[in-house]
Protein backbone atom coordinates (compact mmCIF):
# COMPACT_ATOMS: atom_id res chain seq x y z
CA UNK A 1 0.00 0.00 0.00
CA UNK A 2 1.21 3.62 -0.94
CA UNK A 3 1.90 6.16 1.14
CA UNK A 4 1.87 9.97 0.99
CA UNK A 5 5.94 9.92 1.22
CA UNK A 6 5.64 7.55 -2.17
CA UNK A 7 4.20 10.44 -4.15
CA UNK A 8 7.04 12.87 -3.57
CA UNK A 9 10.49 12.50 -5.62
CA UNK A 10 13.57 11.12 -3.34
CA UNK A 11 15.30 13.84 -3.35
CA UNK A 12 14.13 17.29 -4.65
CA UNK A 13 16.94 19.97 -4.74
CA UNK A 14 15.63 23.82 -5.09
CA UNK A 15 17.23 26.74 -5.86
CA UNK A 16 20.60 25.39 -4.17
CA UNK A 17 23.50 28.02 -4.00
CA UNK A 18 26.75 26.78 -2.21
CA UNK A 19 29.53 29.87 -1.60
CA UNK A 20 32.66 30.14 -0.25
CA UNK A 21 34.43 32.97 1.53
CA UNK A 22 38.17 33.83 1.04
CA UNK A 23 40.37 36.05 1.31
CA UNK A 24 40.47 37.32 -2.02
CA UNK A 25 35.79 37.85 -1.87
CA UNK A 26 32.78 35.28 -2.37
CA UNK A 27 33.31 32.31 -4.56
CA UNK A 28 30.27 31.61 -5.99
CA UNK A 29 30.58 27.83 -6.53
CA UNK A 30 27.11 26.93 -7.29
CA UNK A 31 24.19 28.36 -8.27
CA UNK A 32 20.83 27.63 -7.89
CA UNK A 33 20.95 23.87 -8.97
CA UNK A 34 17.46 22.27 -9.17
CA UNK A 35 16.71 19.02 -9.69
CA UNK A 36 15.07 15.73 -8.58
CA UNK A 37 15.38 11.47 -8.29
CA UNK A 38 12.89 9.35 -7.95
CA UNK A 39 13.31 6.05 -6.32
CA UNK A 40 15.64 3.47 -8.39
CA UNK A 41 16.09 6.14 -10.66
CA UNK A 42 19.98 7.13 -11.60
CA UNK A 43 20.75 10.57 -12.59
CA UNK A 44 24.34 11.59 -13.77
CA UNK A 45 25.34 15.33 -12.71
CA UNK A 46 28.01 16.23 -15.29
CA UNK A 47 30.29 18.92 -16.48
CA UNK A 48 33.77 19.71 -16.55
CA UNK A 49 35.85 19.83 -13.77
CA UNK A 50 34.76 23.23 -11.25
CA UNK A 51 31.58 22.87 -12.81
CA UNK A 52 29.96 22.62 -9.31
CA UNK A 53 29.35 18.79 -9.01
CA UNK A 54 31.19 18.01 -6.23
CA UNK A 55 30.26 20.96 -4.53
CA UNK A 56 26.32 20.24 -4.66
CA UNK A 57 27.12 16.89 -3.61
CA UNK A 58 28.88 17.65 -0.29
CA UNK A 59 26.25 20.90 0.26
CA UNK A 60 23.50 18.27 0.21
CA UNK A 61 25.63 15.76 2.63
CA UNK A 62 26.77 18.46 5.30
CA UNK A 63 30.09 17.57 4.59
CA UNK A 64 31.22 21.83 2.89
CA UNK A 65 34.58 23.18 4.28
CA UNK A 66 33.90 25.44 7.37
CA UNK A 67 34.02 28.77 4.89
CA UNK A 68 31.39 27.13 3.02
CA UNK A 69 27.83 28.81 2.72
CA UNK A 70 24.58 27.14 1.98
CA UNK A 71 20.85 28.36 0.37
CA UNK A 72 18.21 26.53 -1.23
CA UNK A 73 16.20 23.49 0.19
CA UNK A 74 17.23 19.71 -0.37
CA UNK A 75 14.18 17.70 0.47
CA UNK A 76 14.62 13.97 1.00
CA UNK A 77 11.10 12.62 2.03
CA UNK A 78 9.71 16.00 2.49
CA UNK A 79 12.51 16.64 5.14
CA UNK A 80 15.07 19.72 4.61
CA UNK A 81 18.52 18.12 5.01
CA UNK A 82 20.43 21.53 4.72
CA UNK A 83 18.16 22.43 7.51
CA UNK A 84 18.87 19.25 9.97
CA UNK A 85 20.29 19.49 13.05
CA UNK A 86 24.06 17.99 13.09
CA UNK A 87 22.70 14.79 14.91
CA UNK A 88 19.70 14.37 12.66
CA UNK A 89 21.97 14.29 9.82
CA UNK A 90 24.51 12.09 10.70
CA UNK A 91 21.62 9.58 11.52
CA UNK A 92 20.68 9.88 7.46
CA UNK A 93 24.18 9.71 6.15
CA UNK A 94 26.03 6.27 5.91
CA UNK A 95 22.64 4.83 6.91
CA UNK A 96 19.40 5.91 3.92
CA UNK A 97 21.88 8.37 1.95
CA UNK A 98 25.88 6.65 1.20
CA UNK A 99 28.72 8.39 -0.86
CA UNK A 100 31.18 6.94 -2.71
CA UNK A 101 34.28 9.21 -2.56
CA UNK A 102 36.31 9.70 -5.66
CA UNK A 103 39.98 8.66 -4.32
CA UNK A 104 39.77 5.29 -1.89
CA UNK A 105 43.05 5.47 -1.38
CA UNK A 106 42.77 8.69 0.94
CA UNK A 107 39.09 8.02 1.75
CA UNK A 108 39.98 4.66 3.90
CA UNK A 109 42.05 5.27 6.97
CA UNK A 110 45.34 3.85 6.35
CA UNK A 111 46.03 2.55 9.95
CA UNK A 112 42.87 0.35 10.29
CA UNK A 113 41.71 -2.93 8.94
CA UNK A 114 38.89 -3.06 6.35
CA UNK A 115 36.85 -5.05 8.97
CA UNK A 116 37.43 -2.43 11.64
CA UNK A 117 35.99 0.66 9.49
CA UNK A 118 33.28 -1.53 8.07
CA UNK A 119 32.07 -2.93 11.62
CA UNK A 120 32.11 0.36 12.66
CA UNK A 121 29.50 1.68 10.24
CA UNK A 122 26.96 -1.17 11.02
CA UNK A 123 27.51 -0.38 14.63
CA UNK A 124 27.15 2.89 14.67
CA UNK A 125 23.53 2.56 12.50
CA UNK A 126 22.19 -0.62 13.25
CA UNK A 127 23.70 -0.92 16.49
CA UNK A 128 25.24 -4.90 16.37
CA UNK A 129 28.05 -6.77 17.90
CA UNK A 130 31.41 -6.87 16.22
CA UNK A 131 30.79 -10.20 15.74
CA UNK A 132 27.45 -9.71 13.48
CA UNK A 133 28.34 -6.88 12.02
CA UNK A 134 31.82 -8.50 10.53
CA UNK A 135 29.79 -11.32 9.30
CA UNK A 136 27.32 -8.91 7.46
CA UNK A 137 30.92 -6.67 6.29
CA UNK A 138 32.22 -10.47 4.52
CA UNK A 139 29.18 -10.81 2.74
CA UNK A 140 28.97 -7.56 1.66
CA UNK A 141 32.83 -7.85 0.24
CA UNK A 142 31.77 -11.34 -1.42
CA UNK A 143 28.78 -9.18 -3.44
CA UNK A 144 31.25 -6.67 -4.76
CA UNK A 145 33.53 -9.73 -5.51
CA UNK A 146 36.33 -9.55 -3.54
CA UNK A 147 38.44 -12.80 -3.73
CA UNK A 148 38.35 -14.71 -0.60
CA UNK A 149 36.56 -11.77 1.60
CA UNK A 150 36.98 -13.91 4.97
CA UNK A 151 41.11 -13.99 4.83
CA UNK A 152 41.16 -10.37 2.96
CA UNK A 153 39.07 -8.47 5.61
CA UNK A 154 41.68 -8.30 8.42
CA UNK A 155 44.20 -6.48 5.87
CA UNK A 156 44.93 -2.96 5.61
CA UNK A 157 43.95 -0.85 2.77
CA UNK A 158 47.50 -0.35 0.84
CA UNK A 159 47.12 -4.45 0.68
CA UNK A 160 44.21 -3.68 -2.07
CA UNK A 161 45.06 -2.66 -5.32
CA UNK A 162 42.71 0.67 -6.64
CA UNK A 163 39.79 -1.26 -8.10
CA UNK A 164 39.65 -3.42 -5.52
CA UNK A 165 39.89 -0.85 -2.92
CA UNK A 166 37.07 1.23 -4.39
CA UNK A 167 35.15 -2.25 -4.55
CA UNK A 168 35.71 -2.31 -0.50
CA UNK A 169 34.46 1.38 -0.63
CA UNK A 170 30.84 0.74 -2.33
CA UNK A 171 30.72 -2.71 -0.39
CA UNK A 172 31.07 -0.02 3.14
CA UNK A 173 28.70 2.34 1.08
CA UNK A 174 26.21 -0.38 1.11
CA UNK A 175 26.18 -2.33 4.24
CA UNK A 176 23.18 -0.58 5.90
CA UNK A 177 21.31 -0.43 2.21
CA UNK A 178 20.59 2.88 1.69
CA UNK A 179 18.20 4.13 -0.62
CA UNK A 180 20.02 6.17 -2.45
CA UNK A 181 23.72 6.17 -3.15
CA UNK A 182 25.74 8.99 -3.98
CA UNK A 183 28.93 8.32 -6.49
CA UNK A 184 31.45 11.25 -6.64
CA UNK A 185 33.76 10.25 -9.83
CA UNK A 186 34.05 6.45 -8.43
CA UNK A 187 35.97 5.78 -11.41
CA UNK A 188 38.41 8.66 -11.81
CA UNK A 189 41.47 7.05 -10.39
CA UNK A 190 41.34 3.51 -12.57
CA UNK A 191 42.08 2.33 -15.91
CA UNK A 192 39.10 1.66 -18.24
CA UNK A 193 38.93 -1.89 -18.15
CA UNK A 194 38.33 -1.70 -14.14
CA UNK A 195 36.47 1.56 -14.80
CA UNK A 196 33.97 -0.45 -16.65
CA UNK A 197 34.05 -3.30 -14.19
CA UNK A 198 33.25 -0.49 -11.61
CA UNK A 199 29.99 0.90 -13.78
CA UNK A 200 28.80 -2.96 -14.32
CA UNK A 201 28.78 -3.50 -10.42
CA UNK A 202 26.77 -0.64 -9.82
CA UNK A 203 24.23 -0.83 -12.29
CA UNK A 204 23.81 -4.52 -11.05
CA UNK A 205 23.72 -3.63 -7.17
CA UNK A 206 21.42 -0.96 -8.01
CA UNK A 207 18.88 -3.68 -9.80
CA UNK A 208 19.23 -5.92 -7.06
CA UNK A 209 18.71 -3.65 -4.16
CA UNK A 210 16.54 -1.24 -5.89
CA UNK A 211 18.32 1.91 -4.38
CA UNK A 212 18.45 5.06 -6.48
CA UNK A 213 22.46 6.53 -7.77
CA UNK A 214 23.31 10.03 -8.25
CA UNK A 215 26.40 9.88 -10.41
CA UNK A 216 28.60 13.06 -10.40
CA UNK A 217 31.31 12.56 -13.30
CA UNK A 218 33.00 13.94 -16.32
CA UNK A 219 32.43 10.94 -18.19
CA UNK A 220 30.11 10.77 -20.51
CA UNK A 221 30.65 6.75 -21.23
CA UNK A 222 30.09 6.48 -18.12
CA UNK A 223 26.46 7.98 -18.09
CA UNK A 224 25.47 6.71 -21.00
CA UNK A 225 26.19 3.40 -19.67
CA UNK A 226 24.33 3.44 -15.86
CA UNK A 227 22.34 6.92 -15.90
CA UNK A 228 18.30 7.43 -16.49
CA UNK A 229 18.52 11.42 -16.57
CA UNK A 230 21.35 13.37 -16.53
CA UNK A 231 21.87 16.86 -15.63
CA UNK A 232 24.29 19.02 -17.08
CA UNK A 233 26.30 21.85 -15.22
CA UNK A 234 28.75 24.55 -15.98
CA UNK A 235 29.88 27.65 -13.74
CA UNK A 236 27.66 26.06 -10.98
CA UNK A 237 24.80 26.21 -13.06
CA UNK A 238 22.20 23.81 -14.98
CA UNK A 239 22.68 24.34 -18.58
CA UNK A 240 20.66 21.29 -19.69
CA UNK A 241 18.67 18.44 -18.22
CA UNK A 242 16.97 15.40 -20.17
CA UNK A 243 16.42 11.60 -20.34
CA UNK A 244 19.68 10.01 -21.49
CA UNK A 245 19.13 9.04 -25.05
CA UNK A 246 17.48 12.27 -25.39
CA UNK A 247 20.30 13.99 -24.74
CA UNK A 248 22.78 11.90 -26.53
CA UNK A 249 21.02 12.20 -29.68
CA UNK A 250 19.97 15.52 -29.72
CA UNK A 251 21.55 17.92 -27.32
CA UNK A 252 19.65 21.16 -26.72
CA UNK A 253 22.18 23.26 -25.33
CA UNK A 254 25.58 24.55 -26.88
CA UNK A 255 27.80 23.36 -24.22
CA UNK A 256 26.18 19.69 -23.91
CA UNK A 257 26.67 19.43 -27.67
CA UNK A 258 30.54 20.42 -26.94
CA UNK A 259 31.02 18.10 -24.09
CA UNK A 260 29.63 15.58 -26.80
CA UNK A 261 31.95 16.19 -29.28
CA UNK A 262 34.58 15.96 -27.15
CA UNK A 263 34.11 12.29 -26.59
CA UNK A 264 37.34 10.04 -27.57
CA UNK A 265 36.07 8.26 -30.68
CA UNK A 266 37.73 5.12 -32.29
CA UNK A 267 36.97 6.87 -36.18
CA UNK A 268 38.49 9.66 -37.05
CA UNK A 269 37.85 12.08 -40.23
CA UNK A 270 34.21 13.72 -39.30
CA UNK A 271 33.86 11.84 -35.82
CA UNK A 272 37.31 12.84 -34.46
CA UNK A 273 37.15 14.20 -31.42
CA UNK A 274 37.26 18.16 -30.64
CA UNK A 275 37.68 19.94 -27.57
CA UNK A 276 35.47 23.76 -26.53
CA UNK A 277 37.86 26.21 -26.44
CA UNK A 278 38.89 29.16 -23.90
CA UNK A 279 38.24 28.21 -20.51
CA UNK A 280 35.88 27.83 -17.74
CA UNK A 281 34.81 30.76 -15.87
CA UNK A 282 36.25 31.86 -12.52
CA UNK A 283 34.06 31.48 -10.04
CA UNK A 284 34.57 34.85 -7.88
CA UNK A 285 34.08 36.69 -11.20
CA UNK A 286 31.30 34.57 -12.90
CA UNK A 287 30.14 36.83 -16.28
CA UNK A 288 26.30 38.66 -15.93
CA UNK A 289 24.44 36.38 -18.32
CA UNK A 290 25.08 32.58 -19.48
CA UNK A 291 28.51 31.75 -17.97
CA UNK A 292 29.20 29.72 -21.07
CA UNK A 293 29.05 32.39 -23.60
CA UNK A 294 32.90 33.76 -23.68
CA UNK A 295 33.23 30.46 -24.93
CA UNK A 296 30.08 29.97 -26.88
CA UNK A 297 30.03 30.10 -30.95
CA UNK A 298 26.32 31.10 -31.21
CA UNK A 299 26.56 33.64 -28.58
CA UNK A 300 24.57 36.68 -29.07
CA UNK A 301 24.41 40.05 -27.35
CA UNK A 302 21.42 38.67 -24.42
CA UNK A 303 23.77 35.98 -23.95
CA UNK A 304 26.50 38.30 -22.49
CA UNK A 305 23.93 40.94 -20.55
CA UNK A 306 21.19 38.55 -19.10
CA UNK A 307 21.60 34.78 -17.27
CA UNK A 308 18.93 32.80 -19.32
CA UNK A 309 16.31 31.10 -17.07
CA UNK A 310 15.59 27.28 -17.01
CA UNK A 311 12.64 26.35 -19.11
CA UNK A 312 10.99 22.95 -20.85
CA UNK A 313 12.15 22.32 -24.40
CA UNK A 314 9.14 22.74 -26.70
CA UNK A 315 7.50 19.43 -27.46
CA UNK A 316 10.80 17.36 -26.01
CA UNK A 317 9.26 15.76 -23.06
CA UNK A 318 11.00 16.39 -19.48
CA UNK A 319 13.71 18.31 -21.02
CA UNK A 320 14.93 21.58 -19.85
CA UNK A 321 17.62 24.16 -21.30
CA UNK A 322 18.80 27.62 -20.21
CA UNK A 323 19.67 29.21 -23.27
CA UNK A 324 18.70 32.55 -25.27
CA UNK A 325 18.61 30.38 -28.53
CA UNK A 326 15.70 29.29 -30.13
CA UNK A 327 15.47 25.50 -29.88
CA UNK A 328 14.58 24.77 -33.37
CA UNK A 329 16.99 26.93 -34.61
CA UNK A 330 19.76 25.49 -32.64
CA UNK A 331 18.34 21.87 -33.59
CA UNK A 332 18.18 22.91 -37.16
CA UNK A 333 22.20 24.13 -37.20
CA UNK A 334 23.22 20.84 -35.70
CA UNK A 335 21.63 18.99 -38.71
CA UNK A 336 23.83 20.46 -41.14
Amino acid sequence: MKTMDDTRPLLDVQDLHVRFRTPEGVVHAVGGVAFTLERGKTLGLVGESGSGKSQTVLAMMGLLAPNGSTSGRVLHHGRDLLALPPRELEAVRGDRIAMIFQDPMTSLNPYLTIERQMTEVLQQHRSIGRREARAKAIEMLDAVRIPDARRRIDLHPHEFSGGMRQRVMIAMALLCEPELLIADEPTTALDVTVQAQIVALLRELQQALGMAVLMITHDLGVVAGLCDRVVVLYGGRVMEQAVVDDLYHRPTHPYTRGLLAAVPRLAGGAGAMMSIPGQPPDPQRLPPGCPFAPRCPHAFDACTATAPALLRVPGRGDAWRACHLDPAEFAADAST
